[in-house]
């Protein structure tokens, strides 16, 4: 186990940021488990070993079902950042069972394969509008004009929520996300906080709303199986549409432009794919290995844990390296070349276990309509300039992604 001050891992870095990856390379060669005092947590860089713990039941996304703050040895979170935590914490990806299965379970319904198959031709044709705009105009920004509009819409439709509404859903998004990143301030927590204030009353009223008049939509559906007798509160409701909306489209947006970056910056792979749009499929797995979306996912253990002869004592936090865990050359040949026909290709960027992603299939969908309709309209796409990269490390992306036609 190496010293904290040996790693080349720093995620403040911007050297680091631009591209990780050769620090993973370092963290895998000197062990499976290494302790990150900055952030008081222990990273597992090694693919066997995330893929490992995401199944482990001696770790959880909480530890309140079972331990106090104070009895698990932590400090409580500021009483002025209660919102955004009652809002993050009643939602299933920081539940645990009995609640995240409950819950889990009525969301599914509206994720069976039938449900998005039948969304298919409603996400092409869209993905095909955007796209059409992008090149009618001779260019623009692949993120704001096509990759974050297009998830967006999708999941706001599933939920229900109007048009004229959705355009304040991004920024509320990406302020609450903010608080995922490592040691985030006291203004990303102020501007997380505010944004979960908002955008739950703005649900609490959607919600009312729906009482007196169903839909066809998700939070109807929400409503109706709590009527019927599945225990679902308010609070769980508003919280499950939060994160279907933040993680329905968060990933899909960052697949979307780290994807085309890397494909610009891999010309023979590019060529190689318009040339051949069959490839649509494995490239989108291929991209999302090469330049992980989610690079980083904790877990709290709950009942101490042993790696490579290291103890893990109950109380501590681990962060499995998704991004390195996908860069991992004993499951990966030539894990840092692009290969878009790549065979066997086990990543983990919709994570495992109880926690992997319900909306995978949906995000395959849309990465296939937004990649296809640009090769079909756009076959001579460009970039423009050089992107810049947000300066985040756990959700990585780019501010913009300027092309032209």
């Amino acid at each position: 186990m190496a010293a904290p001050s040996d790693l080349a891992f720093d995620p403040w870095d911007p050297a680091f940021l631009a591209d990780p990856y050769p620090a993973y390379a370092e963290l895998r060669a000197r062990g499976r488990v290494h302790y990150f005092e900055p952030t008081n947590q222990w990273l597992v860089p090694h693919h066997a070993d995330v893929s490992a713990l995401l199944r482990e039941r001696r770790l959880g996304r909480t530890y309140q079902h079972r331990f106090s703050h104070e009895d698990f040895g932590r400090t409580p979170p500021p009483a002025e950042h209660e919102p955004f935590h009652v809002l993050n914490d009643h939602g299933m990806l920081d539940l645990e069972p009995p609640d995240h299965t409950r819950i889990r379970r009525l969301v599914s319904k509206a994720f069976t394969p039938r449900t998005v198959e039948q969304l298919k031709p409603y996400v092409r044709d869209l993905a095909g509008e955007l796209v059409s705009g992008l090149v009618e105009a001779g260019g623009g920004d692949l993120l704001t004009d096509v990759a974050e509009p297009l998830p967006v819409a999708v999941i706001a439709e599933m939920l229900g929520i109007p048009e004229a509404d959705r355009a304040q859903l991004r920024p509320w998004s990406a302020d609450i996300c903010g608080m995922y990143e490592l040691n985030p301030s006291q203004e990303t927590a102020a501007k997380a906080v505010r944004a979960s204030v908002e955008f739950s009353e703005y649900l609490q009223e959607l919600i009312a709303a729906r009482r007196k008049e169903p839909g066809e939509d998700l939070i109807s559906g929400l409503i109706a199986a709590h009527d019927e007798g599945d225990r679902l509160t308010e609070q769980e409701m508003i919280s499950t549409a939060v994160l279907l909306l933040n993680a329905g489209h968060e990933a899909t947006v960052n697949a979307t432009v780290n994807g085309w970056w890397a494909l610009f910056r891999n010309p023979g792979q590019l060529a190689a794919l318009r040339a051949d749009h069959s490839l649509v499929p494995s490239a989108i797995e291929e991209l999302m290995r090469y330049d992980t979306p989610l690079q980083l996912f904790e877990r709290w253990v709950l009942d101490e844990i042993e790696i490579d002869g290291t103890t893990i004592p109950r109380g501590a936090e681990i962060a499995m390296l998704f991004g390195s865990a996908n860069h991992d050359p004993q499951v990966f040949e030539a894990p840092d070349k692009l290969d878009l026909t790549r065979k066997e290709n086990p990543h983990i960027s919709f994570s495992a276990g109880i926690h992997y992603c319900i909306g995978a299939p949906l995000a395959r969908i849309e990465l296939a309509a937004s990649m296809t309709a640009l090769l079909e309209q756009a076959p001579t796409l460009r970039p423009a300039a050089e992107p810049e990269r947000k300066p985040n490390f756990v959700i990585r992306g780019l501010e913009g992604l300027a092309v032209e036609v």
